[in-house]
């Protein structure tokens, strides 16, 4: 095989794998779970505290997007420990989560409960 096309291949490789592997992808200005549900932040959330504030009847509401207990942190996604020792991924140092009303791909009816949850963007 030539060279050139060897590494254009093994490029597209790696760039399909780590697309793959990304913990939530941007759709429509605003970052979704690998199911395509929007995905939030939580003002009680201190970035970078590698904390949650969501937890107990707040993450039945507001399911947090964990994070496999091998994976790895990449680019601005980082892994928190929630209390109960499971992982969540983070962006940009602030917890994800789901809203548990949110019916389909492209709701976003979790976007300013209470003037603490917002949409996740890039």
């Amino acid at each position: 095989m030539n060279r050139r096309i060897l590494i254009t291949t093994l490029s597209l490789m790696s760039a399909t794998a780590a697309w793959a592997a990304a913990p939530a992808h941007v759709t429509n200005g605003m970052l979704t779970g690998p199911n395509g549900m929007t995905l939030y932040t939580f003002d009680k959330d201190a970035a970078g505290s590698g904390k949650s504030a969501c937890n107990g009847p707040c993450a039945a509401n507001w399911p947090p997007l964990m994070a496999a207990a091998d994976a790895m942190t990449e680019g601005d996604y980082s892994i928190i420990t929630r209390d109960d020792g499971s992982k969540q991924w983070a962006y940009k140092g602030h917890p994800l989560y789901y809203w548990i009303k949110d019916q389909k791909p492209g709701d976003q009816t979790g976007n300013g409960v209470n003037n603490a949850w917002h949409t996740a963007t890039p």
